[in-house]
């Protein structure tokens, strides 16, 4: 996963990017969408910006945190028929969008298609790669 999330950061033009990636449970990332958005329920994604606020320029090649819960992944996989291992990529790259301030939801909801536009593009970028 190393390698296509390297390729896909460099064609986003953040070559030299610094972001965690944690694979958690839903335990964990229930408590996360319960703390953080006021969701008690597991979701699959989730990101956290570093570039954001007021201190978010001081290490600006520090991107931020993406949080998958592979259990809700694994779930996903199946009911779509994909690979597990393929799914988690495809949640990471959705995350790291959210970290450079791509958005689907809320305010920018009318932004959605293009976000998913980006997200298939990198995502057959680093299939290819395989």
């Amino acid at each position: 996963m190393r390698r296509r999330l390297a390729r896909a950061l460099g064609a986003l033009g953040c070559e030299e990017a610094e972001l965690s990636v944690w694979l958690c449970d839903d335990v964990a990332i229930r408590d996360l969408h319960g703390r953080y958005l006021g969701d008690d329920t597991p979701t699959n994604v989730m990101s956290f910006a570093l570039r954001e606020g007021e201190f978010g320029d001081l290490e600006p090649e520090v991107l931020g945190d993406v949080v998958v819960s592979v259990e809700t992944a694994q779930r996903d996989a199946e009911e779509a028929g994909t690979p597990v291992q393929e799914e988690v990529t495809f949640l990471v790259l959705h995350g790291i969008l959210h970290l450079l301030g791509y958005d689907h939801e809320g305010e920018q909801a009318h932004r959605a298609a293009e976000m998913e536009a980006r997200e298939e593009e990198l995502y057959r970028l680093v299939r290819d790669e395989a």
